[in-house]
């Protein structure tokens, strides 16, 4: 049996007493989950991370520090092949000025392949049901435990 990872790097931006999401549509679905995207042969993580925020964000960041990386085996869900699920979480900041547009919507856009949309909510009012993915979903409750929500 081939046994393949897949590697996902995600942001955690923090920002006056808000945490940035992104809403896509992909795989045939709408999904909510924090900024990120899939690790390539030959990159490191924090180059990841800034690479995918160049490309979806048009913005240049900071990584503050690691929060997270999955502990335990996760299937992916989503996928036509399976993969063992491995997603590292960083806080980071962004550089210079907001570039990027942000909705107040959830899923503020048609059902296309590929389709993004970024939102700031409130972290009073993150929850883990508001995530698509199992981990993304563990990360909020971390979150949320960390600001004793």
């Amino acid at each position: 049996m081939d046994k393949r990872f897949n590697i996902r790097i995600y942001g955690l931006f923090e920002q006056d007493g808000k945490i940035l999401l992104t809403d896509e549509f992909r795989l045939g679905r709408y999904m909510t989950k924090f900024p990120g995207g899939g690790l390539e042969f030959g990159e490191g993580p924090v180059d990841c991370l800034k690479r995918e925020c160049m490309e979806e964000l048009g913005q240049e960041i900071e990584v503050i520090g690691h929060f997270y990386t999955t502990d335990f085996y996760q299937p992916s869900l989503y996928l036509p092949d399976k993969y063992q699920m491995i997603s590292i979480y960083y806080t980071a900041r962004f550089v210079g000025k907001q570039l990027f547009a942000v909705s107040g919507k959830v899923h503020d856009f048609p059902p296309v392949d590929g389709a993004q949309a970024f939102r700031w909510v409130s972290l009073k009012d993150l929850h883990p049901g508001m995530f698509t993915l199992p981990i993304d979903k563990l990360v909020a409750r971390m979150l949320m435990a960390s600001i004793g929500h």
